[in-house]
């Protein structure tokens, strides 16, 4: 678990895997941190985030971190973008479902019980990195649509924002300054683009107006 560098009277809570932890990338360029600068040049005092986030992590592998982490404070702002792993390992999607399930409703409770200030971002196509040149990146983007569908869905039965960043990785393909030197996952510049999909498209001005202290023990 990783903690915020700047004070800020907003507080916001990244869970995820190496999307989230930005793989292969300096620490300015996560995604979160880039949303959190993008906020706080709109007039959002909104600190760098917390992330609970690890490469390779499945969302059962995200549950039993955050359980471990002890971590009982309370947030203005989570966010989740987990999945990948899953589809990569071949897990069922029914389990996939069930699991996210359950991590979402640990977001909404780190959010201090308000869904509205929950966002989750859909699963990047890993299909369309130069990772995948020798795989089938058709399969690939088929498996991820329906992992991004039945995420959406939950978050749909939660009044969870869903935000979807998959055709903007999509997009990336052919472009080696959109992925980090390992080629399999994205550069600041690709991660950018997420940073400001969230900006335009979750209202933290509103949804963070009120209540806007520091992180609280307890439950939430």
């Amino acid at each position: 678990m990783t903690t915020p560098t700047n004070a800020g009277s907003r507080h916001f809570l990244a869970l995820g895997d190496s999307y989230t932890i930005g793989e292969s990338v300096p620490e300015a360029d996560r995604w979160p941190v880039q949303f959190a600068r993008l906020a706080r040049a709109k007039g959002i005092d909104l600190a760098n985030p917390d992330i609970i986030a690890k490469t390779g992590w499945t969302t059962a592998e995200l549950a039993e971190a955050i359980a471990a982490s002890g971590n009982t404070n309370s947030y203005d702002l989570v966010s989740l973008l987990i999945g990948v792993n899953n589809q990569y390992r071949g897990q069922e999607l029914d389990r996939y479902k069930t699991e996210f399930t359950g991590l979402l409703q640990t977001a909404i409770r780190f959010a201090k019980g308000r869904p509205e200030h929950v966002m989750v971002l859909s699963i990047p196509d890993w299909g369309a990195s130069p990772f995948a040149k020798d795989r089938d990146p058709v399969a690939i983007g088929q498996q991820i649509d329906r992992f991004n569908a039945a995420a959406k869905q939950v978050c749909n039965q939660h009044k969870v924002t869903f935000i979807d960043i998959t055709p903007l990785t999509r997009a990336a393909a052919g472009d080696a300054t959109q992925f980090a030197p390992d080629g399999l996952h994205y550069s600041g510049k690709q991660m950018k683009q997420w940073a400001e999909a969230v900006r335009r498209e979750f209202n933290v001005a509103r949804r963070c107006r009120l209540r806007a202290s520091r992180p609280s023990t307890g439950s939430g």
